[in-house]
């Protein structure tokens, strides 16, 4: 029971322009030392898929940087392994697609030469631990077309798609809906088929003219086709603004968030062997997740630092995110911020946001 992997980089790119100015969103830091397409592909090699198709669009400069050939994740090899797969222009449009159908559309070649069974398409701007071998079992088992996998939550941001299941299991609707209290199921965009059905899904839309992966081709086949719902029990998180970029990340300073989602299953990043963190006679550190490589001489509370980052004496850095190399000078304030890559701040500075709208500073500004 072969599988391959596919990995859509760019799809929600307009959820966090800031983030995603000089990066895709595949590559934006999360939790300290990873970046968001980590938990994509270690899902995928966890589950023994060794074939991994990454579909790009722009700015992915930084992401073939980190990924490299994939031997940091065992997908470094002659026989299948990472493929990145880059924007495909032709006499009828220039590569640069703007749906998730249109994405596939350009893939059609690469999808023909592969012989896998079944595929496992998801976007990487979920974190969560997944085992696809249970959730392909499950669409085995359950003579599904099509298994979608859904989590049990209140939709976060408007256009969320939610699905209605019957007692069975199979997906009698899929909607569109804002942002609200209820407890909903929430499609995780994360799709199982064959193989076979998805080439003629994507010809079928070709000679239908369909843009849309969910509304032209899902929901018009609910009928026709067995298409079933899997939950994902466990943490999810899913980075749709900046705003839940920030909470996401403070999220992991719960253990039990931690546990949930790196537990026994590695997940697995490009090694930088960077030595380990030191911690100055006046450091005082609460509640926080420090990544190697910093050198810590002020205060740090409630934060997520990732490596490469200095902290001063005299510093207070609390509720917040600095990103790798961010340099902080002396007698610095700093509440509810996200610094991106290369921020230094000067000394005596005072920088604040709030728990709801947490201060961003772009790649290498200085203040």
């Amino acid at each position: 029971m072969k599988a391959l992997g596919i990995v859509f980089s760019n799809i929600h790119d307009t959820n966090l322009p800031e983030l995603v100015r000089m990066r895709t969103l595949a590559s934006i830091p999360f939790g300290g030392r990873y970046r968001l397409i980590d938990f994509a592909l270690s899902n995928m090699v966890n589950s023994g898929i060794d074939k991994v198709g990454v579909i790009t669009k722009r700015n992915y400069r930084s992401l073939m940087d980190h990924v490299g050939s994939g031997k940091d994740w065992d997908l470094a090899r002659k026989d299948g392994g990472l493929i990145i797969l880059p924007p495909f222009g032709d006499r009828d449009s220039d590569g640069l697609y703007n749906s998730r159908l249109e994405a596939l559309k350009s893939i059609t070649g690469f999808l023909g030469h592969c012989d896998e069974d079944y595929v496992v398409m998801t976007d990487c701007d979920n974190v969560c631990r997944i085992n696809y071998y249970d959730v392909i079992e499950y669409h085995r088992i359950s003579k599904a077309d099509i298994t979608l996998v859904y989590r049990k939550g209140m939709p976060e941001e408007d256009n969320a798609v939610v699905i209605d299941t019957d007692a069975d299991g199979r997906v009698t609707n899929l909607k569109y809906e804002r942002k609200s209290e209820g407890e909903k199921q929430i499609f995780a965009n994360i799709y199982v088929m064959k193989r076979s059905l998805l080439m003629n899904l994507i010809m079928d839309s070709l000679a239908s003219n369909y843009t849309h992966f969910t509304t032209d081709l899902l929901v018009s086949n609910l009928k026709a086709m067995r298409i079933m719902g899997y939950e994902h029990k466990g943490y999810f998180a899913a980075i749709t603004s900046m705003q839940s970029y920030y909470e996401r990340n403070m999220d992991l300073l719960v253990e039990k968030n931690r546990h949930e989602l790196f537990g026994d299953r590695s997940v697995f990043t490009k090694i930088r062997d960077s030595v380990p963190t030191k911690y100055g006679a006046s450091a005082v550190v609460k509640n926080s997740l420090i990544a190697d490589g910093c050198v810590i001489e002020g205060t740090v509370e409630n934060s997520v630092i990732f490596r490469g980052v200095k902290v001063a004496r005299g510093s207070v850095v609390k509720n917040s995110v600095l990103m790798q190399d961010t340099v902080l000078g002396e007698n610095v304030t700093m509440n509810c911020m996200i610094t991106d890559k290369d921020v230094v701040v000067r000394d005596r500075r005072v920088l604040s946001g709030s728990e709801n709208h947490p201060f961003y500073i772009p790649k290498g500004s200085m203040i």
